[in-house]
């Protein structure tokens, strides 16, 4: 398995950043191919030792590293990569990598 994992920075206005969030990119990103499941943080995001700069983490999980690769340049993928000026004006850092279970 492969996975997306986007971390949102805190916005300078966080019901904002969630309405759109919830209310737009939700429903772009569930529109990607090949995505198997679609994760967000509930609550603070923090540390073991407190607070992070971090307001949302959303977790993307795809079949292979592959399978994520082509859904982030299908149409739907691109899409949804440019609707984040619409909202993350704080800056958002994207991670990919494959799993193994160990």
């Amino acid at each position: 398995m492969a996975k997306l994992i986007a971390l949102y920075k805190t916005p300078s206005n966080p019901d904002a950043f969630d309405a759109h969030y919830f209310s737009n990119h939700v429903p772009l990103a569930k529109t990607i191919p090949g995505l198997q499941r679609y994760e967000v943080s509930a609550g603070p995001v923090a540390t073991p030792r407190g607070d992070s700069p971090y307001h949302l983490a959303a977790i993307l999980s795809f079949d292979s590293m592959d399978a994520l690769q082509q859904a982030l340049n299908s149409p739907e993928g691109r899409t949804t990569a440019s609707d984040l000026a619409n909202f993350a004006q704080a800056g958002v850092e994207l991670l990919v990598f494959d799993t193994k279970d160990v």
